[in-house]
């Protein structure tokens, strides 16, 4: 869950850094582990800010103002796997080839053998536990084999498309070479987005790359173009140059972009979020209906969980000629609870950013509205609210099936044994949850739900409801071991001291007298020193 913005101004004396800023702001949602710019300034030099928090709390004038530069690159992130140390934020930096930097949202499944081959055959040394600081130096690894003084769009292009051969799993890139111009580019399959879009500025042009589009459109770009599966994309301030450096795969983009992590008037792929979700509604009312006539029950009310579930709750009750009401007041200021770390902070920011207002609910059967029940946490916690101020009964009705699997491809659901579907029948998952009754949408009906509007891919991820991962290369003894990395109680923590972690690469972690716990040491600086290797941070610097 991660958002990436690069950025390139047609006229190099205005800084990028204000509108990267901005941008980065539009995909806090994505990601609020983490965030980072790096801006490419006068004779190729970088500047860095990087640090754990939110854009609004990294970012202010003073660390705006000192990154110098017409061009650069963002990111925000949540850690799907690692630590959550200073060192992991993005982007990442080499110095050699040429000097790039990166930033990177998915997750690789081939990371053991990539950095035996680092170690081993590169020689090349990978400080942090993030598989992004992995993907960069593959890149420049095979940068470097041009062996030349200057590189140009061929030579990129080649690195790239070695890159994609290399490396399994999901990936949607962004990079800058220092004074030279910025580069994207995504996996085979498409399953993380990424797209491009131009603004008309003076003589020429300016560039944006983004996860989404609502990024272009607030900053007045047009022509939002996503990149293509196995696509690679270079822009200078010479002109833009494009192609498909990875053999043909299957395009298969990520659905739960569309069930929850991408903002409704984001764009991806041709299909509109916004649009997606009102079908969604739409569909999973028939499947209301049909299971509410079976059981012989009657609802008085819908009630959306804010904020995902929104547009598909209101399409729901104008189908099934139900009220629709806003029982929950959600605080703006608490964060998004799927993505925080930890399951004991979930459950204790539900109540901190919900609160029911009794006269929606008192005496009522109510039909709470969600776009997907992971670990079950906060349906438990809502479910109970809502009794609390007086429902009589309360169904749930799902957007998205029943997730009973793992994420691999960039998105923090660990554990499967965490995931509330897991091993369990509707029935149970109810009873688990405190709810009268669930109701799922079939996959069916989510697929073409999102499908209907751009007919012409003709599959989805789906492997949180199926299993089926659709770039291979995942079985039992690969999910175990991602489990193990990712479990609520090893994250934020260094693994240290076993080859068979992460080939003994840990993240920066303090030596000596650090805390350990099941061979776990805690992670961060030392000294309080910021442990960012490579690049002046100018974070916090007074």
């Amino acid at each position: 869950v991660c958002g990436i913005l690069g950025l390139l101004l047609h006229d190099s004396n205005v800084d990028a850094a204000p509108e990267i800023c901005e941008g980065l702001s539009l995909l806090q949602h994505r990601g609020q582990d983490a965030c980072g710019i790096v801006t490419c300034g006068p004779k190729g030099r970088f500047y860095q800010c990087k640090a754990n928090g939110m854009v609004r709390d990294v970012f202010d004038s003073n660390a705006i103002a000192r990154l110098i530069g017409g061009m650069g690159i963002g990111h925000v992130r949540y850690p799907t796997a690692g630590s959550s140390n200073h060192a992991e934020a993005q982007p990442f930096y080499v110095n050699s080839p040429y000097g790039i930097v990166f930033a990177h949202n998915g997750n690789l499944i081939n990371t053991e053998s990539l950095l035996h081959y680092m170690d081993a055959t590169a020689h090349r040394h990978i400080n942090t536990s993030s598989d992004s600081e992995l993907l960069l130096n593959i890149f420049a690894n095979n940068l470097q084999q041009t062996g030349k003084f200057r590189i140009n769009e061929e030579d990129i292009f080649t690195a790239i498309g070695g890159l994609m051969k290399q490396c399994k799993g999901a990936y949607a890139c962004v990079a800058m070479l220092a004074g030279f111009g910025i580069i994207a580019f995504r996996d085979p399959n498409g399953i993380r987005p990424v797209g491009l879009a131009v603004r008309k500025s003076g003589s020429g042009r300016d560039y944006v790359f983004a996860s989404e589009s609502l990024v272009a459109d607030a900053a007045g770009f047009s022509e939002w173009e996503d990149v293509k599966p196995g696509e690679a994309v270079i822009i200078t301030r010479a002109g833009i140059s494009r192609r498909q450096v990875a053999e043909p795969a299957t395009f298969a983009p990520d659905i739960f972009e569309y069930v929850y992590f991408a903002r409704p008037d984001s764009v991806l792929d041709g299909i509109s979020v916004y649009r997606s979700r009102m079908a969604m509604g739409d569909s999973l009312a028939e499947e209301v209906d049909k299971i509410l006539k079976e059981k012989q029950i009657t609802v008085d009310v819908v009630i959306p969980v804010p904020d995902t579930s929104r547009v598909a709750a209101l399409n729901l009750a104008q189908k099934l000629c139900l009220p629709y009401r806003e029982g929950f007041i959600k605080n703006r200021y608490v964060g998004r609870t799927f993505i925080m770390p930890g399951q004991q902070m979930r459950k204790k920011n539900v109540r901190r950013k919900l609160n029911a207002m009794a006269l929606e609910f008192v005496n009522k059967n109510v039909l709470l509205v969600d776009d997907s029940i992971v670990r079950g946490t906060t349906s438990k916690e809502i479910i109970q609210m809502a009794k609390d101020v007086g429902a009589k009964k309360v169904i749930v009705a799902s957007c998205a099936p029943p997730i009973r699997h793992s994420n691999v491809y960039g998105i923090d659901m660990p554990s499967r044994n965490e995931l509330v579907a897991h091993g369990r029948s509707t029935s149970e998952i109810a009873e688990e949850i405190g709810a009268d009754l669930v109701i799922f949408q079939t996959l069916p009906d989510l697929i073409s739900s999102v499908r209907q509007f751009n007919p012409t891919i003709t599959k989805f991820d789906c492997s949180v409801f199926t299993g089926e991962y659709v770039t291979g290369g995942v079985d039992e003894g690969y999910l175990q071991h991602l489990e193990q990395l990712r479990a609520d109680n090893v994250k934020d923590k260094v693994v240290r001291g076993d080859l068979g972690a992460l080939e003994g690469k840990g993240g920066g972690g303090q030596a000596g007298s650090a805390e350990r716990v099941n061979g776990i040491s805690s992670s961060g600086p030392i000294n309080g020193a910021d442990d960012t290797v490579g690049l002046h941070n100018t974070w916090n610097v007074s």
